[in-house]
């Protein structure tokens, strides 16, 4: 199946200058479009294009939010060059794959990978996967992981298999699980926390998530208690009813016991001492462990489970020792 059709006899995606949607294309976004069949460009640049007015659609200015149409002639004023050196430089990360076939492809993300770039970062782990993957058609995130956060991450080789799982996640059919270790000493075995959410951009320039009373979206999350670490620590599982940006993050800090290793949201006197004791530890402490679904070609369920990365275990370790 071809992704478009060339024009001006132009060879590689990464110098396209003008080509035409076909009517798989219909419906998708311009940027997630030109994020996939350019595949070695930058995050950054393509959006960096779009917003400077540079790609036409049928002879007009649009903007990222632009659907695509059947035939829809794309044009780009100006060539597109490839970062050489980081094409190099992240050609050779791999990443653990827990499940793979013609629908669906389910890693393993490390801490401290982006899923995607933006917001200074150039590339993350749906660029890199795309590099490794020339031949691939169509690979599309299913849904997101925090930068810092590490586990189970699930996308899509088809757009039906991608349509289907987002329709899954708006109506509660896909069941995700964390591992998250806090401060403090947690008692109630269950406990469910809501909180409507408000999302912003800081003065900074990051981007944050506060708990509000009005003009935010509602939140639900479902701690459970796993084991505790002396009366300092509490490793917990988290089930998301709802898939709001750093939802377990927020709910957390809200009641007192912040997520070790947070520096947006944690206690940032702890996360200090922990890097400077004998129990070295430099990463947040949230892992996504389990994720439930139906597949998307058969309804067959699916339920895939991640341990603790070996950082994460040798901490642990290292409490129960003290």
């Amino acid at each position: 199946m071809n992704i478009l059709k060339l024009n001006n006899n132009i060879k590689s995606s990464i110098s396209i200058q003008k080509f035409t949607t076909l009517e798989e294309n219909a419906g998708q976004r311009i940027d997630n479009f030109l994020l996939r069949v350019c595949r070695k460009v930058p995050r950054s640049h393509i959006y960096k294009i779009l917003r400077s007015g540079e790609v036409y659609i049928n002879k007009n200015r649009i903007n990222q939010t632009y659907r695509l149409k059947k035939n829809d002639i794309i044009e780009i004023s100006r060539p597109i060059k490839i970062e050489k050196k980081i094409v190099n430089k992240i050609v050779n990360i791999k990443f653990k794959i827990l499940l793979e076939d013609n629908y669906l492809l389910i890693i393993e993300k490390p801490s401290g990978i982006a899923v995607h770039g933006g917001s200074g970062i150039s590339w993350g782990v749906i660029e890199q996967l795309r590099i490794l993957r020339p031949k691939s058609k169509f690979l599309e995130l299913v849904h997101r992981l925090d930068r810092d956060t590490s586990g189970i991450l699930l996308l899509a080789k088809k757009r039906t298999a991608l349509i289907n799982l987002h329709e899954q996640i708006r109506s509660g059919y896909i069941d995700k699980r964390y591992l998250v270790l806090v401060n403090g000493n947690w008692i109630n075995k269950r406990q469910h926390i809501k909180y409507s959410l408000y999302k912003y951009i800081s003065k900074d320039g990051n981007r944050r998530v506060t708990v509000t009373e009005h003009g935010g979206k509602a939140s639900h999350t479902i701690f459970s208690l796993k084991c505790h670490y002396g009366k300092k620590y509490t490793l917990l599982e988290a089930e998301l009813k709802t898939g709001r940006t750093h939802q377990i993050r927020v709910h957390l800090s809200k009641i007192g016991f912040s997520v070790v290793g947070d520096n947006k949201y944690g206690n940032f006197f702890l996360n200090k001492n922990l890097k400077k004791s004998t129990h070295y530890f430099n990463r947040m402490f949230l892992h996504a462990s389990q994720i439930t679904f139906f597949h998307p070609e058969d309804r067959k369920i699916i339920k895939l489970k991640s341990s603790l990365p070996l950082e994460c275990k040798k901490f642990l370790k290292n409490l129960i020792k003290k």
